[in-house]
């Protein structure tokens, strides 16, 4: 009993956490929040509206990246498509809530898959898999817009120096996902890098706690974490088909992120934007991987203003689309959230 009293307490309390944390996003946001409600009357509704169906399908493709993939994985449970969209609805709902760079997304994708026999190695190879293919996919968009740009002369020269940061950052991407690849795919290099994880957590175990606990975590299960994420490596490196319908769902879902944006420029009215979006949106999608919160529209702005956006235009557009998604995620993603962490498991009624 104690230790189903246990389970519940930590659950109201995460579910309670969650909530000052949605709300603090919302007071963050309320000036941005109050602008958007001003700039409405200049947008046309009917095409804002569209972001419904393409947010919804959004979260069912980013959902794909992980389900098409697992699909061929004989211990995995069966899911319903109707699971995958509620579960990254979840996903997205959290990655908006919980400003944590990234961690707190992977934390819950790990709890919500675990009743599907994955596990956390397997989510997180999932978790970067899915980063690295939208992260390149965005890469490549932003590359053929610049092309574009340069091709009719739309990009100033004073902005020539988005070109350069955008093929270093993607180089820089590139050689994270490479360093990545290369410690996971050695059975001795993981376990070298598990073994450093165990020392680090230790070290900090004693430093959080004043040396009254000398450990975070057991050290089997970090070494057991580690293992799961190079068999996961391993299984995709020797079946290569099983990530192509990963990647395609990337390719989708890349286009939906950056459909989100250019919905909210048509509905301005602004439909020619379409390239500066893309440009911006993949080199804000990097700090919105790295950075708490706070500089993916920062970013994203600035990089079109940089390429020749008039400043009110660019930060309607960002902040608008921030808003707009923000508003959407709350609503759709909270009650099943609520849901998950309340412990409804996947798939019963």
């Amino acid at each position: 009993m104690a230790k189903n009293g246990f389970k519940f307490s930590f659950r109201t309390l995460l579910i309670i956490l969650t909530a000052i944390l949605v709300g603090w996003v919302i007071y963050q946001n309320w000036p941005d929040i109050l602008d958007t409600f001003d700039h409405l009357q200049e947008t046309n509704v009917f095409v804002l509206l569209l972001l419904i169906p393409e947010q919804l399908f959004m979260y069912y493709a980013c959902g794909q990246i992980f389900f098409s993939y697992l699909r061929h994985q004989q211990n995995v449970r069966k899911f319903k498509k109707s699971e995958i969209l509620r579960i990254s609805t979840e996903l997205n709902f959290v990655n908006h809530a919980i400003p944590a760079g990234g961690v707190g997304g992977l934390a819950f994708l790990t709890y919500r898959l675990k009743p599907f026999n994955v596990s956390a190695g397997e989510s997180s190879f999932l978790y970067v898999f899915r980063y690295a293919i939208t992260t390149v996919i965005n890469y490549l968009q932003a590359l053929i817009a610049i092309g574009v740009l340069l091709a009719f002369s739309l990009i100033p020269e004073s902005a020539m120096w988005v070109i350069p940061v955008a093929l270093l950052m993607n180089l820089g991407v590139g050689i994270g996902l490479w360093f990545i690849i290369f410690i996971a795919s050695s059975n001795k290099r993981i376990s070298h890098f598990a073994r450093f994880i165990e020392k680090l957590s230790k070290l900090l175990a004693r430093i959080l706690t004043f040396g009254h606990k000398k450990k975070m975590f057991e050290d089997n299960k970090i070494r057991n974490y580690f293992t799961d994420i190079h068999h996961s490596l391993d299984i995709a490196k020797n079946n290569k088909r099983y990530l192509k319908k990963p990647a395609i769902w990337g390719l989708i879902y890349s286009f939906c992120e950056i459909g989100t944006y250019w919905i909210v420029a048509c509905a301005l009215g602004r439909p020619e934007l379409l390239p500066y979006i893309m440009v911006g949106e993949a080199i804000g999608s990097v700090f919105d991987g790295i950075i708490p919160y706070g500089l993916y529209e920062l970013g994203m702005a600035g990089v079109m203003i940089a390429l020749g956006v008039d400043f009110p235009t660019a930060t309607i557009i960002t902040v608008m689309t921030r808003v707009i998604t923000l508003v959407f995620t709350i609503a759709s993603g909270s009650v099943p959230y609520y849901k998950a962490i309340k412990g409804q498991k996947n798939g019963s009624k």
